[in-house]
């Protein structure tokens, strides 16, 4: 019998756990076969090409689309429990807005339709950016319009935020300040944020978890001060441009040939070639080289896995 309790970030380790997760649509499958944990009060980025499935993945945990195979839950409650609802918030590219509204009639609204409103933290929020109370929305900068979405979404004190792309349409400065708002409000309340971007260097500075599909599938899911570690760009010489016999038996995401010389980026199994040269690479070259290499083995760090009867993978 499912659980119907209340969830909450204490009530389980596991922000997000999916086993088996899969959307079919008529052209196909845009998520399969999906199975990883996201652990309670920790910032994750969402990494993939566009049409890689991150947007289905949002969806199934906002339950607007409904899964064709396996399971996901929030703080161990099922998806479609109804008392889940209340816990989570969503925040997307379009940030719906009534355009006419002042933006205290957007709070009052979000008061009215969220019993648990903190109108407290919602108007600090505002009240930061300097966004006038009695102004219209649809007068009010790209900026501004963000801003007050954000304080719609932490005023309902949710314990998961999650996060489709809502700065794509901000200039450096706003994006820059919408981020230092987003984690300072996070790590002040210990809400679990999901946050879907193409910027990898402002994942790289918000982040401490990843996940990152392709294809519909995930590639990489963890910590990501363990999966940076577990790669190593290597430099050393090719005799005819195929896979030289000192790299047999290691794990090679990407690789390319410049004249006589082979760069790979690897996770070793063993001893490197001591005359090869070795470096460790940045989050960014990681990412691309999975995101380029959509047929390497998928990684996992410590407890990011679960099989689909539920106990956690290897």
């Amino acid at each position: 019998m499912a659980d119907t309790s209340t969830p909450n970030a204490t009530s389980g380790n596991w922000a997000l756990e999916a086993r088996g997760l899969g959307k079919r649509y008529r052209r196909g499958w845009a998520l399969r076969d999906c199975s990883f944990r996201i652990p309670a009060g920790r910032i994750c980025g969402l990494v993939g090409p566009n049409g890689a499935g991150k947007s289905t993945l949002l969806g199934l945990a906002t339950r607007q689309v409904q899964p064709t195979t396996g399971d996901l839950r929030v703080f161990g409650v099922p998806v479609d429990d109804p008392a889940v609802l209340p816990q989570v918030a969503f925040l997307g590219q379009d940030k719906p807005l009534f355009k006419r509204f002042t933006v205290a009639e957007t709070l009052r609204m979000g008061a009215e339709l969220n019993p648990g409103w903190d109108a407290a933290a919602a108007e600090r929020i505002v009240r930061a950016g300097n966004v006038p109370a009695d102004a219209r929305i649809g007068t009010l900068s790209g900026g501004q319009r963000t801003r007050v979405a954000f304080a719609l979404a932490f005023g309902k004190r949710p314990d998961l935020l999650l996060l489709d792309e809502p700065m794509s349409d901000l200039d450096p400065l706003a994006r820059d300040e919408m981020s230092t708002l987003l984690m300072a409000e996070a790590v002040e309340r210990g809400t679990t944020v999901v946050m879907s971007s193409h910027m990898l260097t402002e994942l790289e500075d918000m982040c401490d978890y990843l996940l990152v599909v392709s294809e519909g599938r995930i590639r990489m899911a963890g910590d990501a001060d363990a999966l940076v570690p577990a790669h190593t760009l290597v430099t050393g010489v090719s005799r005819d441009g195929s896979l030289p016999p000192e790299l047999a038996g290691h794990i090679v995401i990407e690789s390319r040939v410049q004249g006589r010389q082979f760069q790979a980026m690897v996770r070793p199994t063993g001893p490197l070639p001591a005359d090869w040269e070795r470096a460790e690479p940045s989050l960014e070259e990681v990412l691309l080289a999975h995101l380029r290499s959509p047929d390497a083995p998928p990684l996992y760090t410590q407890g990011a896995r679960v099989d689909a009867e539920g106990t956690q993978a290897a």
